[in-house]
Parts: C-alpha cells; sequence; structure tokens
C-alpha cells in the first residue's frame, strides 16, 4: 500500500513513496482484539527494575513495593485449576472461591508520573502464562464487548489470573457502568484487577488525586481495590526541552520520502478519514509503520473529532511512532473550552503523548 506518485521535484529515497493512512481500511476480527490484549510495544520489556522513582517523590518507590508484593500474591489466586480452553473461554470448570481482602490496586496519579510502566510491569511480574492476563486501555474494553458481546466477554475474561485496565475514562458514565458491571463478573470469577486513571488537571495543586472519582463510579466494587497514590511531574517533560517547532511542508514531506516505512497525510483529510474508521482499528491503521508524517495541522473543529485523535495519538505512542508535522504545534490544537471541559483529561494526555513523540521525530529531519 503506498501512495500515488512523489510530489513535485522530490525523488523518494526509500524503496517505496510513503502510504497514505486515508486509503487505510482496517478489519479487525474478534479474535485480534483478544490476542492483542497484552503491553503494548512500548511498554513490552518494560519491568519494575527499570522504573526510576523521583527521589523527591517518596510514593513513587512505595508504589513498586506494594505492586511487586501484590504480583507475587497473585502466584496462587484463581490459578489452581482454571486454565481456559480456546480465545472464548468455553468448557471451563466453575471458578474457585474468590480469596479474601483486596482484588485490586488503582494506581492514582497526574500525568506522566509512570502509571503505564508501572501497570505493565505488574502485568510481566504476574507470575501466569500470558494467554491468562490481559491488558488493555478503557476504550480496548469497551471495544472489545462490543465485539464480542457482554456475555461473551465475560466468559473470554473469567479464566485470567490478572486484568490490567490503562487509562479508565471516569467521564464516560455509560461506559463507566457498563465497564464496572463487567468487573463485577470478573471479581465473582476470581480474577484479579488492576487500573490507572488520570487526574483532572483542575485538581491538581487541590491535595486530592481521582481515587474518589474512580471508587465512586465502581460502586460496589470499591472494597475490591487498594488505592495507591503516584505522586511527580510529567516524566516526559522532566528536564527535556520543550517540544520541537513544527516544520515547514517541504521539510516534512522530504522527510516522509527519506524515511522506509513513513506515512504522509494531510491533516485536516485523515481527521476526515478518521469518521469512516471505528476507533478500535486504529491500532491496524497504524500497522508498519516507522513514523507518521502530517501536514497543514490545524486545530480540531470539534469534540467528536478531537476524541478520535486523541484515540490515534494513544495507539501511535503505544507503538513508539514518531510524528513530524508541519502547521500548528500540538499544544494548540484544542480550543479553550475543550481543555476547560469534561474531556480536559484526555486532550491533555493527547498534547503531553504527541509532544514526545514530536521529539522523537527531529531526528527525520535534524541526524544525528
Amino acid at each position: 500500500m503506498s501512495s500515488s506518485s512523489p510530489a513535485p521535484g522530490l525523488s523518494p529515497i526509500a524503496d517505496a513513496a510513503p502510504v497514505s493512512l486515508c486509503t487505510r481500511q482496517p478489519h479487525v476480527p474478534a479474535d485480534r482484539l483478544v490476542a492483542e490484549m497484552v503491553p503494548p510495544p512500548r511498554f513490552d520489556s518494560v519491568r519494575f527494575s527499570t522504573y526510576i522513582p523521583d527521589p523527591n517523590q517518596p510514593s513513587q518507590t512505595e508504589a513498586v513495593g506494594v505492586l511487586e508484593g501484590f504480583a507475587t500474591g497473585l502466584g496462587g489466586a484463581h490459578a489452581a485449576g482454571g486454565a481456559r480452553r480456546g480465545f472464548l473461554g468455553l468448557g471451563r470448570s466453575k471458578a474457585p472461591k474468590v480469596p479474601a481482602g483486596p482484588r485490586g490496586v488503582y494506581l492514582d496519579g497526574g500525568y506522566g508520573v509512570g502509571k503505564t510502566h508501572l501497570l505493565a510491569s505488574l502485568w510481566h511480574a504476574t507470575p501466569a502464562e500470558p494467554a491468562l492476563k490481559a491488558f488493555g486501555t478503557f476504550v480496548e474494553l469497551t471495544n472489545l464487548v462490543g465485539a464480542l458481546g457482554f456475555q461473551q466477554t465475560v466468559r473470554t475474561l473469567s479464566g485470567h489470573r490478572l486484568l490490567c485496565i490503562d487509562e479508565f475514562e471516569l467521564d464516560d458514565p455509560g461506559d463507566t457502568v457498563l465497564v464496572s458491571t463487567l468487573l463485577g463478573k470478573l471479581v465473582e470469577a476470581g480474577v484479579a484487577l488492576a487500573a490507572t486513571s488520570n487526574t483532572l488537571p483542575g485538581k491538581l495543586g487541590e491535595g486530592r488525586f481521582a481515587s474518589a472519582d474512580f471508587l465512586r463510579e465502581i460502586q460496589g466494587l470499591s472494597a475490591h481495590f487498594r488505592a495507591l497514590r503516584i505522586d511527580g511531574e510529567d516524566y516526559r517533560h522532566r528536564g527535556l526541552p520543550d517540544a520541537p517547532a513544527p516544520y515547514s511542508d517541504e521539510q516534512v514531506t522530504k522527510a516522509a520520502y527519506a524515511t522506509e516505512g513513513a506515512s504522509l497525510d494531510d491533516f485536516p483529510h485523515l481527521l476526515e478519514h478518521l469518521a469512516k474508521v471505528h476507533p478500535s482499528r486504529y491500532g491496524a491503521l497504524t500497522d508498519g509503520l516507522k513514523a507518521v508524517c502530517l501536514t497543514d495541522v490545524g486545530a480540531v473543529p470539534d469534540q467528536s473529532t478531537a476524541l478520535r485523535l486523541v484515540v490515534l495519538a494513544d495507539r501511535l505512542y503505544d507503538r513508539e511512532v514518531p510524528v513530524l508535522a508541519s502547521g500548528l504545534p500540538f499544544d494548540r490544537l484544542f480550543s479553550e473550552e475543550m481543555l476547560n471541559g469534561g474531556y480536559r483529561k484526555k486532550y491533555f494526555r493527547a498534547i503531553s503523548r504527541l509532544t514526545a513523540l514530536a521529539r522523537d521525530a527531529k531526528r527525520l529531519v535534524e541526524p544525528q
């Protein structure tokens, strides 16, 4: 799959012209959604030992110790008998009785304090084969329910020893009730839980994080969670320079043609295309990409478009795909109204992650 022909005056340096995301219409079968519920490539090699706590934030060191103990304790939990048979979990024996005490941990903190690193480390440290552990974002979990149906999702996941949910969305009442009900069924089946969500930016500095909101939203499940507060500043910006300024259209286009595995799209056209692809397929949309090059980046026109862009930014960040862009800098993508509204935590996360990917993309234009 490739774009049609080089831009006028440009000769491709890579083996093929850059692809266009706007030409991709990926189909993702349900079994792939289940099989891909593992830590994304960015977090495939992380471990508790590779987490570097901020010496000025003792809660980070404390969280590592608690999570290591939690993982060790899962060695005998839910394990004694019940291996799954097939990806739909059919033919399984009755789940063992749920042990007493907390069956979950909730990592509570702001942006970039390493919650996903710690959540993935917990997944890796839990003594169970990968088929008995699941890791995904809140959005990916709701997409799984949409693909399989509620009862089938319960049967599929109830044979697991651990379910990790990253970026639990506290601002979507319908999906929150759905997932809360699902988690209740999984706890009854003996599945251990771990979750993260972000503090709302407006609450930073108030001396409280999101744990009260989280425990309220999951209602009857609150007794099953131990909240771990993790203080600190965004590590993506800790001691690093500001995000690079956008490049020119010509620089971005030239870099796209010079980079093997790059895509090249006009930003407004890409936003239009995202409306035609279900967000559960955005990961597949980026399959095989080594870089994303965007021209004419501008302010996102409406909230529906903005939320789709957030999901794409998450998938690109998970896969460590650098993003080279011309036009507006990424901290000007979302309007003040959006940044002060109910979905603001998603938009701040997207800005943080796209900024990190923009730094990664500097090498495409400014080789070291």
